[in-house]
């Protein structure tokens, strides 16, 4: 049976594994071994849970190669409409917040060294040690905070584009819209408001929803380049 290559069919599975592993480290894994104002605490479980951590820099790491192959999918899918707009998805989208993905894995395995007890922190006292691998746990959030960003400028490109093409609801790419001024909204709360930022991300959900909707019909759907082009001339 001949089979036919879809790249909306592609872009869509490779946007459904990144949602499926996304949540590992910045939900699961948060929730599981993190205790808010006892670093104490937090040491003593990612020591415990030593191998849940690991797994979760793997996936980061796993994570940011499926980012890059999904914007690319995107990116052969789209080009004939309009290059410049999905270069810009390639790199707003892909290559800047892997880049701050995979500065997000140096913070983890930062913490995780100095939970395992590296010699040379021995000058450090445990209070000391354990305040250190704290930080760098708080500085992976904040370059969760820096991506967030582009997790909603990428999103801008990419609705245009559906808007153009036409091979999808129109309402999807109103829908991304939102989605992106969502994390946009976010990543300035938590710099300015930060004990705004969880009531923020809960009411933000439904526009945030937005991704997994395309997500969703593309893998149900897909789009064919020829046709993606043919519709948006």
């Amino acid at each position: 049976m001949r089979t036919t290559y879809n790249p909306g069919r592609v872009a869509g599975f490779w946007y459904l594994l990144l949602i499926i592993l996304g949540p590992l480290r910045l939900m699961y894994i948060p929730r599981k071994l993190f205790v808010s104002g006892d670093a104490a605490a937090t040491i003593r479980n990612i020591a415990t849970h030593e191998t849940l951590f690991k797994a979760g820099i793997i996936v980061d790491l796993a994570g940011v190669v499926v980012l890059v192959l999904m914007t690319l999918a995107f990116y052969k899918l789209f080009a004939q409409v309009d290059r410049h707009l999905a270069l810009q998805v390639v790199a707003f989208g892909g290559i800047m917040p892997a880049l701050i993905h995979f500065a997000g894995v140096v913070s983890d395995l930062a913490a995780l060294m100095v939970v395992r007890g590296a010699d040379f922190l021995a000058v450090f006292s445990k209070d000391q040690q354990d305040a250190l691998a704290i930080l760098f746990l708080k500085l992976r959030n904040h370059e969760n905070t820096a991506a967030e960003i582009l997790w909603g400028v990428w999103l801008f490109p990419l609705a245009i584009l559906i808007y153009r093409s036409r091979f999808a609801p129109r309402f999807l790419s109103v829908w991304l819209t939102l989605a992106g001024l969502g994390w946009i909204a976010l990543s300035v709360t938590a710099v300015l408001w930060p004990a705004s930022y969880e009531t923020l991300l809960r009411n933000a959900q439904p526009a945030l929803v937005g991704e997994v909707a395309l997500t969703l019909w593309l893998v149900i759907k897909g789009a064919k380049t020829a046709a993606v082009h043919d519709a948006a001339a």
